[in-house]
């Protein structure tokens, strides 16, 4: 580290009257009696400390010093870092600083294009539109099977799902049995905007619908979708959605397996070419994506396995693959 140099501030005086030597010597020379000429120089002009050469090199040696002192306390400022310091600073920080899990930073990108849907109509009286009517009822905390709190002829909630929108224009890619006889959609996004919504395509072999909303938020993303082609069993996954109406909510696992099918529990369907995953999904998941933990959609989710009626998950959920679910929206991604 440099330093400023240090200057005395000591007025220059004559020699003459600074060297009291040089004055006793002239007078020597002069024949003049030096005896006398000292005590009365000492008497009239006391001496004062005046920095000459022995004070310079003093000084000097102390500013050395201490910039050695420097050298010692302060390490070089054009040092390298090398592998070992970038190691230890990262270890450092991983024992002293709790960072979010994977599926939390995974979950946070999805989340401004994950929407709820809801497809309004009037009540149905289907096992499955009796199983997603207890569902909500639970969500509001009522009892399960609370009657409706709508006026007979009103429209009522008929399916509750969830949506990703693919382009900003307002996009939307869900499951088809989640709109499906509705007379009216609403879709909420992700800030809070409530907008209508139409069906402008559908894929009845895949279970995906189209859906475009008339509103749109202003700053409005879009999903980045993702090839499945090196997908792996084993593969971490996360499931974004509206579980009987509640979410957005998040839910973490892996892939279990790839080219599954699966048949609907009433025999009327089945689908192919689906990936198997473990992170929990229930009735109100369908429709929402899958993705890997960069937050890009892997898949729709649309259904789930279970050999009883009772429609809750047990650790077996089937997504449509993104390749066929963005074919649905007429632009397939890859």
């Amino acid at each position: 580290m440099r330093r400023p140099a240090f200057y005395s501030r000591s007025p220059r005086e004559p020699r003459d009257a600074a060297d009291p030597g040089a004055t006793i010597a002239q007078n020597a020379s002069d024949g003049s009696d030096t005896t006398q000429a000292q005590p009365a120089l000492t008497a009239a002009a006391p001496q004062r400390w005046q920095p000459g050469r022995r004070s310079f090199a003093l000084l000097l040696a102390l500013v050395v010093g201490m910039g050695a002192t420097g050298a010692v306390m302060w390490p070089k400022a054009g040092r390298q870092l090398t592998q070992k310091d970038i190691d230890q600073a990262v270890l450092r920080t991983l024992h002293t600083a709790t960072l979010p899990s994977p599926a939390a930073k995974a979950a946070e990108i999805i989340r401004p294009s994950v929407v709820r849907v809801v497809g309004y109509g009037t009540e149905k009286t289907t096992p499955e539109a009796k199983v997603e009517k207890r569902g909500r009822n639970l969500a509001k905390g009522k009892p399960a099977e609370a009657p409706a709190d709508e006026a007979p002829g009103q429209q009522v909630e008929r399916g509750v799902g969830t949506g990703v929108v693919i382009v900003d224009k307002g996009v939307i890619l869900t499951n088809l049995h989640v709109v499906a006889g509705s007379e009216t959609i609403k879709v909420t996004f992700a800030d809070g905007l409530e907008s209508p919504a139409t069906i402008t395509g559908v894929q009845p072999e895949n279970d995906l619908a189209v859906l475009q909303a008339q509103k749109l938020p202003d700053d409005l993303i879009p999903a980045t979708m993702r090839s499945t082609a090196d997908l792996q069993p084993g593969d971490q996954v996360v499931a974004v959605g509206f579980p009987f109406g509640i979410g957005p909510s998040v839910s973490a696992g892996v892939v279990s397996g790839l080219n599954r099918s699966f048949r609907s529990p009433e025999g009327k369907q089945e689908l192919g070419n689906l990936i198997q995953f473990d992170a929990a999904a229930n009735p109100g998941n369908s429709g929402g994506p899958l993705i890997n933990m960069d937050g890009e959609v892997l898949g729709i989710v649309t259904a789930i396995l279970n050999p009883t009626q009772q429609r809750t998950f047990i650790g077996i959920g089937f997504a449509v693959p993104i390749e066929n679910a963005a074919s649905a929206a007429g632009s397939p991604p890859f």
